[in-house]
């Protein structure tokens, strides 16, 4: 027997003893715990504890996670409980080692000292609602299992009575748990059973996969053997096959603390942090030990010990608690489900199955798993009539064969009773088979049948499919969603997936998405203004874009020098999204007059997505003048998702799109952005990846464009997108540097095409010299041009055409530089004269037309992005800073020139400033496409020299100050200092060695002694009577050879390998960066005034007087940027998704010719093959197993009969066994499949085993014995006849007063005749006329025999808005009018009992004013009676039933007075009461024999049902 750690007292100095762990060096726990907070009505710790952590939350609630255990010790023995035995009353029994134990199963040292001295009031008798108390619980912590390995769980030891909603905040507050999904429990056989490796593998592997997926808890019995450790280790071999993420599964195991095995180790009034528990299986004995594969264990306490199933009751309250809660993922909040998952199993989890059904659980059944799950999977293709008390019997001793004999006559008839009732509950029966089709996965079965019970429930109108798909959505299971939901069983209208589709985006499930968008969602009606706003709001925190909208938020706060943080509006969005495509594109969204928008206020329930106090549902269910619709939807969710790098999400909104080209530039311009603000590597990655995939995804639309029609897809790259803030796609490209888009054949085409302006792009380049130099030759065929108008000769515009050119603009700039650079020189070199020549005059008036010219590029602003824009974008141009260093260099050496007394030193800067011209002659090389690879791969190589010598600068000056401080003395001329450091250092390195540094070649003659010669250097250390050198001349050498071997052999090869590796990158794309730079030379000569300088300041004057004096804006060139009418717009934007459409079907036929892919696809149908083969083989195997075991059947039989043997029979029995699991019909079908049973013969609500309103169970009744007349001799069913209500009359409950009543006539006012005719009377008690109910008495009927009732169906037609009728298959539908009455869940037809002497039942009067009383009587005797006679109700008895009149009212016209009058009546009825009209279907909630009613009115008036 396990010894039960009990204390009286724990003292400071016993503390470390009773919890070892806890002691000088007590471990950190290192799970992060939720904020300290208690549920309400919850005790708060008075501690001292308690208040520290109150006065951390008040002061910085972060430093709460600094005491994770303090938290816990403080909050658990305050509102967690055990129980203890305070009496030892010595007990018949003893424990395993022969010793006397108490009542409760503990010895008395196990006992609390006080319980070994029983007061005298206690008495004698041990009674456990007396003599058990709760105390605070002294076990609760981290349990870590020794030897093996990290596996550490949470534990807590609770009482029998603690509420679960203490629990559920314990794990969900204190534990860190998230609420869950799905709740799966899991039931079944508590010692170990043998299972086939497949099935059990099959098993393993969906039970952990539905769990992983869908975000599930399991729930088990927590101990190491029989199902529980099955779960255990299928939940192992998961986490050892995943990483640490993907491996965390919530596995909660519900045990009794008195069953389990040293659990002493767990016991610490202070908690154990953690408590080191041993598995030790080999001396547990009867008890269990727990499984170290579960993550967190509740131990149930009732203060005994030894006793198995104390924990089931709080088991199932705590489940039951849980599927209440709602749970918010994703968006959608949902009603936590529950699935019960059966192996095996005895008595107990055949109790589990028949509770879980009946509280409308819906059950899977494992078939092959053994015992129970084998009977009930076997019989539950059966009808229910065939399900008798000898097919039972007969089951159980085949699958309970080692038991079978303990079984009794009333235990085989209550089990058949429970297995009729479960398999009658077909819908919430799913049995999984291996094998089966479409079940080949346990984790497909199990959501199946949370899907179909989901399905069969009964709901208002669309109510169940809302929720089947809000548990797909919340469980990622798309593939369910396709299976299950959208079917042909239900129409789903667009606007009903809104909501669901806003949640999907919101968490990131692309394939849902997908789906809806398949299902016919449409992006214009679901994208409003304040859907983006919404969406935007639910932003991740940790996104980048994010906190860029916080700190456009925190700027707009500060600037209004508000209070309050401002919501996130459309307009802070469009300003960050201008700062990441650019500023040369427009605001995406306007800001609005008022930046508050109106609120909305519809409610809708179960969706608790708040969007400025409103819900998600009702931004859809607006008035369409108040709805804000976008200009274009798809852009909106594509940038949503891009910007939060979704990936998957995205790609499926970029398909939708019509704009995709720029789109797709767009995209990868905002990636490109964020990832240079990026601080994580790996998202910056992630970022650059995708913006790469999608410059791609544009470079295939355009190819497919280019393709199909080259004149149409150049003019895709120019065309003004309104989508993009006026931008266009070739602008996009160049701001994104897209070099592959931009190098593209079909793009440089069309930058030649501007390039050559209107003449042919086949002209020669000599063709266009010769006409520059002898224009007459234009009127003649030498140039051709692309315009047919231009080719007649004398044509006026050809000239035009010709000198507008970008090429000829462009060589004959060039000729003018030439000409000032040849001018520049001849005056610097030859005609520098004190004061400036004509031709020098020349010069400056070229260089004032120079500087023009960069004014108007400086200010030149087509777009209106403002004079500062325009400076950031000049400068950041190279060759315009190198203009600008030029012409600066010119005005400040024609300024000393222009002084007499420095005219040379103005000579000198006008040198340097030629050459900083001549070095902008590499600019205008740029466009050559030989020499223009070559410059690019020079500037980088610039790059390279810059930090080359970073490194060559700390050489040469380490070497030159150690050699001029070892070789001269104090050198104070600081030009000579230079010369001997740096200067002399760097010629070292190219061969020009000083010669005195060796002392060889030393001649004093060669510099000055005491350093007074300014033009010698001074002499080194010598000695003053020979002047020979003293310095250590081995010294100087040495760092000489070291010196130039790192910098000749080191440096400079370092120098020529980064050239090579510049070189070699640069190369391989040269070209990408030359096509690329080169729309920069043909954007500024396209745009250049066609003269030349000088001759521009023409052009100049004439931009002035149009600017200056005309007031006219700039514009850009229509051949760079063009605005489309609206018709030619939309048909170039749709010719283009034609052609999106054909590279998507391109690339994915690319993907499936993937040899990689290939691979997949093969091994995929291989593993489907295998699949199929294993099936068929498991198939064949049953169907001959089923033969031999009819074949063993029939030969049992006959022997049976003839020997009459018992024994024999037992022997068969047992071979019965060897052959497996029991035989079933070749014929059955699938439960799904199975045609829906007629209405059974006999009362089945009526035989319900727990009695409504009370604790009493009736008497089981199988079907086969409910009639009076089959014999039943172990009926024996109990007696309930309660306490009527206060103010109605007494009924007689004595024998004598029994027997006076007048049966089967009117006794007094009370009508106790039957519609059935006479019924029986036994013993002063009148019989059932429907047979047996499992009880006596009159339970809480009014009186004994029939108990009148009247239950009027008011039925119209359901009518459109114009007024035709609804159809649905070809049938009219009805409308019926039912209530709800208080404290009442359901709802139910507008009638009930009828009361002595009354003619309308009192809850139609409480619905009814009482003015129309008497006109409702007259309707209903104007109404057709659809039944009369016995009602199946769960309040019938053996002695009591209830019978009732059905009168269907039916008003056929929609303009009936008394419809009319009867809708008056019902407004004014009792405010508690709900009543409403009800599309009448099979799937309306009402009582289930309330539904009969209304399938008879259906049939009665040919209306659908």
């Amino acid at each position: 027997m396990a010894v039960r750690g009990r204390h009286t007292k724990v003292l400071p100095s016993q503390l470390n003893k009773v919890c070892p762990e806890r002691g000088d060096s007590p471990t950190v726990h290192s799970r992060e715990m939720s904020d300290f907070e208690v549920v309400p009505n919850l005790q708060q710790s008075s501690s001292s504890v308690a208040k520290v952590l109150t006065l951390c939350r008040n002061n910085d609630p972060s430093l709460l996670f600094l005491f994770p255990q303090e938290n816990l010790i403080s909050w658990i023995p305050e509102n967690i409980r055990k129980k203890e035995c305070t009496y030892f009353v010595e007990s018949s029994r003893t424990s395993d080692s022969g010793r006397v134990v108490c009542e409760c199963g503990y010895l008395r040292e196990q006992h609390l000292e006080d319980a070994a001295k029983p007061p005298l009031f206690l008495g004698k008798e041990w009674d456990p609602s007396r003599h058990i108390q709760e105390m605070p619980t002294d076990a609760f912590g981290d349990i870590h299992f020794t030897g093996l390995g990290q596996k550490t769980g949470k534990y807590v030891r609770v009482s029998s009575d603690t509420p679960p909603r203490v629990i559920y905040h314990l794990m969900t507050q204190h534990w860190g748990l998230d609420a869950p999904n799905l709740l799966i429990s899991v039931t079944g056989g508590a010692k170990n059973f043998v299972m086939k490796p497949r099935l059990k593998n099959i098993f393993r592997q969906g039970l952990v996969k539905v769990a992983q997926t869908t975000g599930a808890w399991i729930i088990t019995g927590g101990s190491h053997a029989g199902v529980m450790k099955q779960v255990g280790e299928a939940v192992r071999d998961f986490i050892l096959s995943c990483s640490y993420k993907e491996g965390d599964i919530v596995t909660i195991g519900i045990a009794t603390w008195g069953t389990v095995y040293n659990r002493e180790s767990l016991i610490c009034p202070m908690g154990g942090f953690p408590a080191e528990y041993v598995l030790d299986e080999e001396n547990q004995g009867s008890l269990s030990c727990l499984d170290s594969n579960h993550s967190h264990f509740i131990l149930v306490d009732d203060g005994t010990h030894g006793r198995y199933g104390v924990e089931i009751p709080l088991r199932t309250r705590l489940e039951k608690f849980i599927s209440k809660q709602t749970k918010v993922k994703g968006g959608v909040a949902i009603k936590i489900p529950i699935v019960c998952v059966v192996l095996e199993g005895g008595p107990g989890t055949l109790d589990t199955i028949y509770n879980a059904i009946t509280n409308g659980t819906p059950c899977v059944i494992v078939e092959g798993s053994g015992r129970v799950a084998d009977v009930i999977a076997q019989v539950a293709g059966l009808p229910v009539s065939e399900i008798t008390i000898t097919l039972i019997r007969k089951k159980l001793s085949v699958l309970f064969h080692d038991t079978y004999e303990q079984f009794t006559n009333g235990q085989v008839v209550e089990w058949t009773k429970k297995i009729q009732d479960i398999v009658r509950s077909r819908q919430l029966l799913t049995i999984f088979r291996e094998g089966k089709y479409g079940q080949q996965d346990v984790d497909v079965a199990i959501l199946q049948a949370l899907f179909k019970a989901s399905r069969n429930q009964d709901h208002f109108g669309r109510e169940n499919w809302d929720h089947q798909l809000k548990l797909a959505v919340a469980w990622n299971r798309v593939d369910i969603a396709r299976s299950e939901i959208f079917t042909d069983d239900y129409e789903w209208k667009p606007t009903d997936l809104h909501s669901v589709m806003a949640a999907a985006l919101i968490s990131n499930k692309p394939e849902f998405v997908k789906l809806f968008v398949e299902q016919g969602v449409r992006l214009k009606e679901f994208v409003t203004w304040d859907t983006l706003v919404y969406l935007y709001d639910n932003m991740a925190p940790s996104c980048l874009f994010h906190s860029k909208l916080q700190k456009v938020l925190l700027e707009e706060k500060e600037h209004t020098a508000s209070s309050k943080m401002p919501r996130i509006q459309l307009h802070h969005v469009s300003q960050v999204l201008r700062e990441l495509l650019g500023r040369s594109t427009q605001p995406l969204y306007p800001k609005p007059k008022h930046t508050e928008r109106p609120r909305l206020s519809i409610p809708v329930p179960h969706i608790k997505l708040n969007v400025q106090g409103s819900s998600l549902r009702s931004l859809y269910k607006r008035t369409s003048g108040r709805v804000t619709f976008t200009t274009d939807p798809v852009r909106d969710l594509l940038i949503w998702a891009v910007v939060q790098s979704h990936k998957e999400l995205a790609e499926i909104i970029w398909a939708q799109s019509q704009d995709c080209m720029a789109a797709a530039l767009a995209c990868s311009k905002i990636l490109k952005e964020l990832a240079k603000e990026e601080e994580d590597t790996d998202t910056t990655d992630e970022m650059l990846a995708l913006a790469e995939q999608y410059e791609h995804k544009a470079i295939g639309v355009f190819t497919e464009c280019y393709r199909k029609d080259e004149e149409r897809a150049q003019k895709l790259l120019v065309r003004v997108s309104e989508a993009w803030g006026k931008t266009t796609c070739l602008q996009l490209a160049l701001e994104a540097k897209n070099m592959n888009f931009v190098s593209h054949g079909g793009v440089q085409a069309f930058l030649t095409k501007v390039w050559w302006g209107k003449m042919c792009v086949d002209n020669g380049l000599w063709r266009v010299i010769v006409c520059m130099l002898f224009f007459p030759l234009l009127y003649t065929s030498f140039i051709a041009f692309r315009e047919k108008k231009m080719q007649p000769m004398g044509c006026l515009t050809r000239f035009r055409a010709f000198f507008t050119a970008p090429v000829v603009i462009f060589h004959m700039n060039i000729l003018s530089y030439f000409t000032f650079l040849l001018l520049f020189a001849y005056v610097l070199m030859v005609d520098f004269q004190p004061s400036p020549s004509w031709w020098e005059y020349l010069i400056y008036f070229w260089l004032f037309s120079l500087v023009c010219e960069e004014t108007r590029q400086l200010l030149h602003d087509p777009d209106g992005l403002g004079v500062l824009k325009m400076a950031s974008l000049y400068f950041k141009d190279f060759w315009n800073k190198l203009d600008v260093g030029a012409i600066v260099v010119f005005i400040t050496g024609l300024t000393c020139r222009l002084i007499p007394s420095t005219l040379y030193p103005g000579r000198i800067i006008l040198s340097l400033a030629f050459i900083i011209f001549c070095l902008r002659l590499m600019h205008i090389f740029t466009v050559s496409k030989t020499l223009g690879p070559k410059i690019i791969i020079v500037k980088r190589m610039m790059k390279d020299v810059f930090f080359f010598l970073f490194l060559l600068a700390v050489w040469v000056v380490s070497f030159g100050v150690a050699k001029q401080a070892i070789l001269i003395h104090n050198e104070e001329r600081v030009e000579w200092l230079f010369r001997g450091v740096v200067y002399h250092s760097y010629l070292t390195i190219f061969g020009q060695i000083p010669s005195y540094i060796d002392g060889v070649n030393f001649n004093i003659d060669q510099c000055s002694p005491n350093g007074t010669d300014p033009y010698k250097p001074k002499c080194p250390e010598t000695n003053k009577d020979n002047k020979e050198p003293i310095f250590p001349e081995w010294l100087t050498v040495i760092l000489l050879c070291l010196y130039l071997l790192f910098t000749n052999i080191l440096l400079l090869n370092l120098l020529i390998a980064m050239f090579n590796y510049t070189f070699q990158q640069v190369q391989q794309h040269t070209d990408q960066i030359w096509k690329f730079q080169r729309h920069d030379l043909i954007e500024e000569y396209h745009s250049r005034p066609p003269a030349p300088p000088p001759f521009i300041l023409l052009s100049h004057l004439q931009l002035l007087v149009r600017r200056g004096l005309l007031r006219r804006p700039a514009t850009r060139h229509r051949q760079l940027k063009e605005k489309l009418e609206k018709n030619e717009e939309a048909a170039l934007l749709s010719w283009e998704m034609y052609l999106k459409e054909n590279y998507l079907q391109h690339k994915q036929c690319q993907e499936k010719q993937n040899t990689e892919q290939k691979i997949r696809d093969i091994a995929q149908r291989v593993d489907v093959l295998a699949d199929l083969l294993d099936m068929d083989r498991v198939k064949r195997t049953s169907l001959v197993e089923q033969r031999l075991g009819a074949l063993e059947d029939q030969v049992r039989q006959k022997l049976s009969n003839c020997l009459g043997s018992v024994g024999f029979s037992k022997g068969m029995g047992q071979l019965n066994h060897k052959r497996n699991t029991a035989q079933r019909d070749e014929k059955e079908l699938d439960l799904e499949e199975k045609p829906e049973e007629k209405q059974p013969p006999y009362h089945v609500l009526a035989r319900n085993l727990l009695y409504p309103g009370s604790h009493t169970i009736r008497f089981p009744v199988p079907d086969e014995k409910v009639p009076w007349e089959v014999d039943f001799q172990l009926y024996d069913p109990p007696a309930y006849s309660p306490a009527l209500t206060a103010g109605l009359p007494p009924v007689p409950s004595s024998l004598e007063s029994l027997l006076k009543i007048n049966y089967n006539a009117m006794d007094g006012l009370i009508d106790r005749q039957s519609f059935h005719g006479l019924y029986a009377v036994q013993d002063g008690l009148p019989l059932n006329p429907m047979g047996r109910t499992g009880l006596r008495g009159r339970g809480r009927l009014h009186c004994f025999g029939p108990n009148h009732a009247l239950h009027p169906v008011v039925t119209r037609w359901r009518r459109n808005l114009d007024g035709s009728i609804i159809r649905k298959s070809l049938k009219k539908m009805l409308e019926v009018l039912v209530a709800q009455y208080p404290l009442s869940d359901v709802w139910a037809l507008p009638g009930g009992s009828l009361e002595p002497g009354e003619t309308l039942p009192l809850k139609l009067k409480w619905i009814l004013r009482r003015e129309f009383w008497p006109q409702f009587q007259n309707l209903l005797k104007q109404g057709t009676e659809i039944h009369k006679g016995y009602l199946d109700d769960p309040r019938n008895t053996d002695n009591a039933w209830v019978e009732t009149v059905a009168i269907s009212v039916h008003f056929d016209n929609q303009n009936d007075v008394e419809m009319k009058r009867l809708n008056s009546f019902l407004q004014g009825c009792d405010p508690e009461l709900c009543i409403r009209w009800q599309v009448l279907d099979r799937r309306i909630p009402l009582h289930a024999n309330h539904k009969q009613l209304l399938q008879k009115v259906s049939t009665l008036l040919g209306a659908y049902y």
